[in-house]
């Protein structure tokens, strides 16, 4: 977004090609969704009653925050030439610099104890653990995403068990918190891999379209039968006949046997299948995954013929960091750290007003969020230590011609499409 010119020029230029204004929307979605997950009231959701819909912000909001967080990932790193030592070098130095800054704005936000689940910390962590990722072809981060979304469940849920339940802060960020690291990463590379299909094509937003709501019924689905089929199972007699209880026979109060109270093929199965928000199974990967995609797809096709209708939404989701940290701070404001439930959705609707209204008039005044200029920043200093070299080996994400050319420096490249270069091998 540029920071040149006036208020008038940039009104005129928010959301305008090459930028994406469709994913500015829906990341600015998933941030006013994150805020209805904390402070929003809504009763369990059924999918037939459209009063619980509120409920769907639960866990798909987030979910959509990754996926377009790798979309970012693909448009940042979208002229890299991966032949190109320098440049390969530079660009996984400002994936390490944006991923330890936003880290550290995570963790500055959990010391406010406001009770909200932050995700800034696992979303940082994940720009770094994407790095060796970057330079792969799509069909291997397809085969990456497939293989993290069916394996890793049931494989975190063996684990648990096995580690008679562990507990500590790195087990936490990485396995078994809120948002397990290897999860999280199947949708960022889902992210990575839309944002090489050329989203701004209309024939890819509508696959996106029918496709996520394809992926959103199957996981649905098959998480409602698997769990109607896991609650009839008699997990004491399944335990009784496994191969953990076979090896506690011979050692009574042993390992295995302490492994085997605790019946982990119930925990393995509950943790495979999962479909609840925020159960990290794999129907609800690929259901609210898909969901999440769905949402995407539909901002990026009415998005553009919408811009003055979805502005303030765009402009909110412009700066991300921001926002969400904003409303973080307007928590501990209002609530403070007693954790407690709203009574209505009334401060939902309070933050979301204030944000959009406040983003929109940053956006038109000043130009980039403040996080975003801090995260930009860091990662160009990371990237180009020396004063002498402030500028990015990576070119910039815009043509060369006009007043975007003057100021590409100076914007945030994640919401930017241009062509790749030629024969990118990323591209395929």
């Amino acid at each position: 977004m540029s920071t040149r010119g006036g208020p008038r020029e940039r009104l005129a230029a928010f959301g305008r090609p090459p930028r994406l204004i469709g994913v500015d929307v829906a990341r600015g979605l998933a941030v006013i969704g994150m805020i209805g997950a904390h402070v929003g009231v809504a009763e369990t959701l059924e999918w037939s009653d459209p009063e619980t819909w509120g409920d769907l912000v639960n866990g798909r909001s987030s979910i959509l925050f990754a996926i377009v967080a790798g979309i970012s990932i693909a448009l940042l790193s979208r002229r890299t030439d991966f032949g190109d030592v320098a440049q390969v070098r530079t660009l996984r130095l400002q994936m390490l610099g944006r991923g330890v800054t936003v880290f550290a704005i995570g963790t500055v936000l959990e010391l406010l104890n406001t009770g909200a689940a932050i995700i800034l910390s696992v979303y940082g962590a994940l720009f770094v653990v994407a790095i060796p990722f970057l330079g792969l072809r799509r069909r291997a981060l397809a085969a990456w995403a497939v293989g993290l979304a069916l394996l890793s469940p049931a494989a975190l849920g063996l684990i648990g068990a096995l580690s008679l339940d562990a507990d500590g802060p790195g087990m936490a960020l990485v396995l078994f918190g809120n948002y397990p690291l290897p999860e999280w990463l199947a949708l960022m590379l889902v992210g990575l891999i839309i944002g090489r299909s050329h989203p701004e094509r209309r024939s890819t937003s509508l696959a996106l379209l029918l496709g996520g709501t394809a992926l959103a019924v199957l996981g649905y689905a098959v998480g409602a039968l698997a769990e109607t089929w896991l609650e009839t199972v008699d997990w004491f007699a399944v335990s009784q006949h496994s191969w953990i209880s076979a090896l506690a026979a011979g050692d009574p109060e042993g390992y295995w046997a302490m492994v085997a109270t605790m019946q982990p093929e119930e925990t393995v199965a509950w943790a495979a299948f999962g479909v609840e928000p925020h159960s990290g199974g794999t129907p609800e990967i690929i259901g609210s995954g898909g969901f999440a995609i769905a949402v995407l797809g539909l901002c990026l096709l009415v998005a553009r013929p919408l811009r003055p209708v979805v502005l303030p939404i765009a402009a909110l989701g412009s700066m991300p960091l921001t926002a969400y940290a904003a409303h973080i701070v307007l928590i501990l404001a209002t609530i403070g750290t007693a954790h407690e439930e709203q009574p209505d959705n009334g401060l939902w609707f309070g933050m979301t007003v204030g944000l959009l209204a406040a983003s929109t008039a940053w956006a038109i005044l000043v130009g980039t969020g403040p996080l975003e200029r801090l995260t930009r920043w860091a990662a160009i200093r990371m990237a180009s230590p020396s004063s002498s070299s402030r500028d990015p080996a990576i070119p910039a994400r815009y043509d060369r011609s006009g007043s975007a050319a003057a100021d590409s420096d100076r914007r945030d490249p994640g919401d930017t499409h241009e062509q790749p270069r030629h024969r990118d091998r990323t591209d395929r």
